[in-house]
């Protein structure tokens, strides 16, 4: 995948992993770029996160470039903030720059001491061996229970020029982004501001990290970082910004779904739309409950068209609906109708939900135009097998 302008990327085996393959990877702007970032809701945060919110306080939004490791999340041990400095010091060091201007991530195991020894040792090299091309190499460095890469690219072609937005993300588990275990790293050549940043990325966020589930659990380690170096040398106004933002969200929300589609164990993919709510934010709160329930995760896993769970999951959301003007359809076929059955084959809604993709609507009748869209998958027992021998 070819990054935007000014961006290069390297990776390599630092030897934090148990297993000989890529853990740390170093992605660098050959110019200043404004960063905007998105970290976890969850009140445990790990060290990488704390550091990197005091650094673009320091820096107002600016930084040059990002290292992230996997294996380790650096978190809830008493030598994390120590390792996350060192770390940036490290970087900043071989690449000529100021500690603040360097952004970190970890992602893995809780609450074991992260040895800061062999990434310091791996930063020269890594930082030797920049190139544009490395970008793909990056992304493997960063997954840890994932079974492939996650990338994706958008092109916007402006009338004073192309300006191009490319991200890697990883996550598989532990995925209920708040704002999975996830890691989001996003990249534009598109001159932009700190200020103009951060709204875009908080609002293509709310429609694709913050619209997936693989099991409920909002990792210590979400963390999503946007740079824009204007290396293009197109600056955007109006409509221009608009046909970005629309580039970005496009590009979190394929980097969202391929992380629900590679969740831990998970053979299948359900895409759950909430319409009529009270507001967005009222359907999204639906449609998560949904997305959150082991009863409906696991009957998707078995092919069961057991429509009560997504009305049973709806209720269960918080928000104030009338049951009797819920209607539900399975992959376009009616099953539920104001709040009750109605006749269909259940062989073929069986047959439908045995397909890799499946999608379930839920329309509340009446005046309401709330709609949100969300992202979750089926729970097997793999899933349990994954995670009942993560650490051993």
């Amino acid at each position: 995948m070819t990054p935007p302008l000014g961006f290069r990327f390297a990776a390599t085996y630092a030897g934090i992993r148990k297993v000989a393959r890529e853990d740390l990877a170093l992605m660098v702007s050959d110019r200043r770029a404004a960063a905007a970032a998105v970290f976890t809701a969850n009140l445990v945060k790990a060290a990488p996160l704390l550091v990197s919110a005091k650094y673009l306080a320091q820096t107002r939004g600016y930084c040059r470039a990002v290292v992230a490791n996997a294996g380790n999340a650096n978190c809830a041990t008493g030598s994390g903030e120590r390792v996350a400095r060192a770390t940036a010091r490290a970087a900043a060091a071989a690449l000529g720059i100021r500690e603040p201007e360097v952004l970190l991530a970890s992602t893995g195991v809780i609450g074991v001491p992260l040895n800061a020894r062999p990434i310091l040792e791996a930063l020269p090299r890594l930082a030797a061996a920049l190139a544009p091309e490395n970008f793909d190499v990056a992304s493997r460095a960063i997954l840890t229970t994932d079974t492939r890469p996650k990338t994706a690219s958008a092109a916007v072609r402006l009338k004073s020029g192309t300006v191009r937005v490319v991200g890697m993300a990883k996550g598989a588990g532990m995925i209920h982004p708040r704002m999975a275990t996830m890691l989001g790293f996003i990249f534009t050549d598109a001159a932009l501001t700190p200020a103009e940043l951060r709204p875009m990325l908080a609002a293509a966020v709310e429609t694709s990290f913050n619209r997936i589930s693989v099991d409920g659990d909002t990792s210590t380690n979400d963390t999503v970082y946007l740079l824009a170096n204007g290396a293009s040398g197109v600056r955007l106004a109006g409509a221009e910004r608009k046909k970005v933002q629309a580039a970005l969200a496009e590009v979190a929300g394929q980097l969202a779904v391929a992380i629900v589609r590679d969740g831990e164990g998970a053979r299948k993919l359900l895409t759950i739309m909430v319409e009529g709510a009270s507001s967005d934010a009222a359907a999204a709160r639906i449609a998560r409950s949904i997305a959150n329930s082991p009863l409906v995760k696991t009957a998707l896993a078995g092919a069961d068209p057991n429509w009560g769970r997504f009305l049973s999951a709806a209720g269960n959301a918080g928000v104030s609906f009338d049951p009797g003007k819920m209607d539900i359809e399975l992959n376009g076929i009616p099953v539920c109708r104001r709040g009750k059955d109605v006749k269909f084959s259940e062989s073929d809604v069986q047959r439908s939900l045995e397909a890799p993709e499946s999608t379930v609507r839920l329309v509340i009748r009446g005046r309401g135009q709330g709609r949100a869209r969300f992202w979750t998958c089926d729970m097997t027992e793999d899933y349990i097998r994954i995670n009942a021998s993560y650490r051993t």
